[in-house]
């Protein structure tokens, strides 16, 4: 298994900041409940609780224990961007260009597990065939709007893990509709998996949906903004900024340093 100071190795000045993150999970677990969703069923036996009793003291986690990077974030699905909902990412850096991440929707121990993402550096971005990258959003606008954060984390930790997903994509399917800004939930998962995408503009997001997040985790996504300015050096054009442009009904404008890249994307 690996270590937490192994999987933040990319900076040191995390490794000091780790232990943060799982704590940091924990508090959130105690924050205002996000979970809508109810999944059908009848409830655990005590067969079913005793078995699992059993398996916690006798079997591994191995694969979910290293998840223990926590990023919240907003996803629209590409093709109907207005269906948006708050993202709870818990991922594991598998390498310098790859990660992989569990989504949920809350991130308390009731949480429904409720899709994937998988995050690959812009170098790996670039090895994709052309017919590939339309599965792939961009991060740079989630990052410099303040939208993308690690909660729980000192704010230099949170801001040098941002430097690292810089230029980076995301390939994200939602599996199961679990309720979202008044929408009713299904009570199991049902249908084709959807394509999710990235805002990159200033109010594509449906009024409400930053705030309410920033409010329930005592978050200014504002003056994560203001502190991100920095980074847009940094950025270069990407690939799929432009996929969700005009389809929003309300004005839109655009991110300082968010670029398109392409047609690759759309």
């Amino acid at each position: 298994m690996a270590s937490r100071s192994t999987i933040f190795r990319f900076s040191p000045v995390l490794v000091g900041f780790v232990s943060a993150i799982g704590l940091a999970s924990s508090a959130l677990g105690q924050s205002q409940s996000t979970v809508k969703a109810r999944p059908s069923g009848a409830e655990k036996t005590a067969e079913t609780r005793a078995l699992e009793a059993g398996a916690k003291i006798l079997q591994g986690n191995s694969p979910v224990a290293t998840m223990d990077i926590y990023l919240n974030g907003f996803h629209p699905m590409k093709d109907h961007p207005e269906h948006q909902m708050e993202a709870h990412h818990f991922c594991r850096q598998v390498n310098e260009d790859f990660a992989q991440c569990a989504l949920f929707d809350g991130a308390e121990a009731e949480a429904n597990l409720n899709g994937i993402e998988y995050i690959i550096s812009e170098k790996l971005y670039a090895t994709l065939p052309e017919i590939e990258k339309k599965y792939w959003h961009p991060h740079n606008g989630e990052i410099l709007s303040g939208q993308l954060v690690a909660p729980g984390i000192p704010e230099v930790a949170e801001k040098a893990l941002m430097r690292k997903k810089m230029n980076s994509y995301g390939k994200t399917w939602h599996v199961w509709n679990t309720g979202a800004l008044g929408q009713s939930a299904d009570a199991l998962p049902l249908g084709e998996p959807r394509l999710a995408w990235s805002f990159n503009r200033d109010d594509e997001a449906v009024p409400g949906l930053v705030e309410q997040r920033d409010q329930r985790l005592s978050i200014d996504s504002s003056a994560k903004r203001r502190s991100r300015s920095e980074l847009v050096p940094l950025a270069r054009p990407q690939s799929g900024v432009d996929a969700l442009k005009g389809r929003s009904p309300r004005p839109t404008s655009d991110i300082p340093g968010v670029r398109d890249g392409g047609a690759s994307g759309r």
